[in-house]
């Protein structure tokens, strides 16, 4: 795992004593990606994230003595294989713990996790822009050349 001068990091779940320190990660995230949400939908995916029934959990990565990024992903049931896919829905790293190499970390870590729990693929999508994460996602494997189409249902979804 990636950290500075010899100091490791570590890489745990979410627990609820983490919420500002997710939550001002999660600002930071929503800040790069220009999303404004409201409160409530934070609110709601911590809940989320928090709730041992939910499938939507977070892993954290520590390095020099605070959280400084997480990989938030979800595990479902595949009509394209006979296990479950591993969907990582948000990777973030602060930006002043970048290129220590903890999002490598989170994502090595994340490959762990789903191979032991049995899950059969591990997938992402990032914006055709993001020139960074895509250099560190093409290390692991090649775009499948995929589009993603979203459509917005309700009015307190995001674009």
């Amino acid at each position: 795992m990636g950290a500075r001068a010899g100091e490791a990091a570590v890489i745990r779940d979410a627990g609820p004593g983490d919420k500002a320190g997710w939550q001002e990660l999660w600002a930071a995230y929503l800040a790069f990606y220009e999303v404004d949400l409201p409160q409530q939908v934070t609110e709601a995916t911590w809940q989320r994230l928090m709730d041992p029934a939910s499938p939507v959990k977070a892993r954290l990565v520590e390095a020099e003595g605070r959280v400084a990024g997480f990989a938030i992903h979800l595990h479902h049931p595949s009509t394209w294989a006979a296990t479950d896919d591993c969907y990582l829905e948000d990777l973030f790293v602060a930006p002043d713990s970048r290129g220590l190499g903890l999002g490598r970390a989170l994502i090595d870590d994340l490959v762990a996790l789903a191979r032991a729990k049995g899950w059969g693929r591990l997938y992402w999508h990032t914006d055709q822009d993001n020139a960074k994460a895509r250099a560190l996602y093409d290390s692991y494997v090649l775009s499948d050349g995929h589009i993603r189409y979203r459509m917005r249902l309700r009015d307190d979804a995001a674009d």
